[in-house]
């Protein structure tokens, strides 16, 4: 990982798509955690949850400002590395655990909206917890202005919150979290090798 992206931060065009790649992810997610909610019974880990990936989206975007002024103005594909992996990634991830849950554990409704909410969100956090930091230290490295050190101290404040609510959730929560990671690297391996594709054909 530490190659590709150090490839990418020193491609002042590859890095301004990558920033906003992550915005868009962020922003997905932070999306799909509104979708989530239920219109009464909300609680105020989503609320903060949903308005710090927003917050991330647009720290992101605002970085990219640090590469070149007015770079990848809106998350039109142009403007993106790995496009077409990197739209769907968390559809598909909740497609699949979706259905996992419909059929392993019977959840329907909003049982099972909110089910895979705890689920998606945790692996994407743990993806997170494991992707900034990576990533940060290829910027310290390289020496530049760019960085997502906040966002790392949120995402695993964020990773902590989430195995609270699993805790509370089910008792089965550490074998559904194990499941989703497992759906989730698969998707992450597929868009990794296509972003490496991408990369290294530049």
């Amino acid at each position: 990982m530490e190659h590709i992206l150090a490839q990418i931060v020193n491609n002042p065009a590859t890095h301004a798509k990558w920033l906003n790649t992550l915005s868009m992810m962020e922003n997905s997610g932070a999306r799909k955690i509104k979708n989530c909610e239920h219109p009464i019974f909300v609680n105020e880990i989503i609320l903060k949850h949903a308005a710090e990936e927003a917050r991330h989206a647009y720290y992101l975007k605002k970085q990219i400002q640090k590469i070149e002024v007015g770079a990848c103005p809106t998350y039109e594909s142009q403007y993106l590395l790995a496009p077409a992996f990197s739209y769907y990634y968390l559809d598909v991830l909740d497609v699949k655990v979706c259905k996992y849950l419909k059929t392993k554990y019977g959840y329907t409704n909003d049982k099972l909206k909110y089910a895979a909410y705890l689920l998606v969100t945790y692996a994407i956090e743990v993806r997170a917890d494991e992707l900034y930091p990576i990533y940060q230290n290829v910027l310290t490295a390289c020496k530049n202005s760019v960085n997502v050190k906040s966002i790392i101290a949120e995402e695993e404040n964020h990773l902590l919150e989430m195995r609270a609510q699993l805790r509370v959730f089910s008792p089965d929560w550490e074998q559904m979290c194990a499941d989703t990671c497992a759906m989730e690297k698969e998707l992450f391996m597929d868009w990794y090798s296509e972003l490496g594709k991408e990369i290294m054909g530049n």
